[in-house]
């Protein structure tokens, strides 16, 4: 039988990925679990924080920003969470780095169209009226007994593949088949994505968010959008800054917007 039959993840390859980020890391792969973020942020506070890749065929309880539930099918996505111990300078900007990462492994020259929403979505275009691919979502916790500045973030990541069937979604969803071909698979968007977020949370740790933000900058769908937030202000999305803040331009001047504060809604995006 095939290798690729016996094994379509290609587990030893996933392994040693991962371990570029941490000789010690582990992958785990099943079936089904209510939430992959979950799981590993209950282990983290139980005191385990060794670097994970868990990845599952399906959730059951996905989750998304602002408590939203992820919903996606056997075979039509893509959800994994990473945990592991980071330590970089500032954590400002951190999801919008691991989509610049995830964009530039999707689609490296942008023929595909793939952009960014601030502050943890993945887009297609039409930029003026982009669907969404997935979203990122992270979490961190201090290690307990570890009196240093390292905390365990877990990383949740989840693109679809397929589009999904229509239903009240926030925002027009769309798949990766849909630019990269309808046999797209799971396991070869994974090997895509994967060294680059590895390389990705190693650059954020060096460098920040400044690292990153040239290139958020020319992937960024609200840019030049007017906005409105859920504080009830809008204005003129005026692009982020180095430190992975949005900032609005308003008629009482330009203003600041955090990811903890707002929700940003627009015509045809929420």
């Amino acid at each position: 039988m095939p290798a690729e039959r016996l094994d379509p993840w290609n587990l030893q390859l996933l392994q040693t990925q991962l371990q570029t980020l941490d000789p010690q890391a582990v992958f785990e792969h099943v079936s089904d679990i209510d939430s992959t973020n979950t799981e590993l942020m209950r282990r983290a506070r139980a005191g385990d924080t060794r670097t994970c890749l868990l990845l599952a065929d399906q959730q059951t309880a996905g989750r998304g920003r602002l408590g939203r539930q992820w919903h996606s099918s056997p075979g039509d996505a893509l959800t994994f969470s990473l945990g592991v111990t980071l330590a970089p300078q500032s954590w400002s900007g951190l999801s919008l780095a691991v989509g610049c990462s995830l964009a530039r492994a999707l689609d490296p020259t942008l023929d595909k169209g793939i952009g960014l929403k601030w502050p943890n979505d993945l887009m297609l275009a039409p930029w003026h009226t982009p669907r969404k691919l997935g979203g990122i979502l992270i979490e961190t916790v201090l290690r307990q007994a570890d009196a240093s500045l390292h905390r365990f973030a877990v990383i949740g990541i989840g693109l679809n593949l397929a589009t999904p069937p229509a239903a009240d979604y926030r925002t027009e969803p769309a798949g990766l088949r849909a630019v990269m071909g309808p046999q797209t698979t799971a396991a070869e968007v994974l090997h895509l994505v994967l060294p680059a977020l590895v390389a990705g949370l190693q650059r954020f740790c060096a460098q920040g968010f400044g690292g990153f933000a040239a290139e958020f900058a020319s992937r960024d769908v609200l840019s030049g959008h007017e906005l409105q937030l859920s504080n009830g202000l809008h204005g003129m999305a005026d692009g982020v800054d180095h430190e992975g803040v949005l900032w609005l331009n308003t008629g009482g001047g330009r203003v600041p917007v955090s990811s903890d504060e707002v929700s940003v809604r627009r015509a045809g995006l929420a």
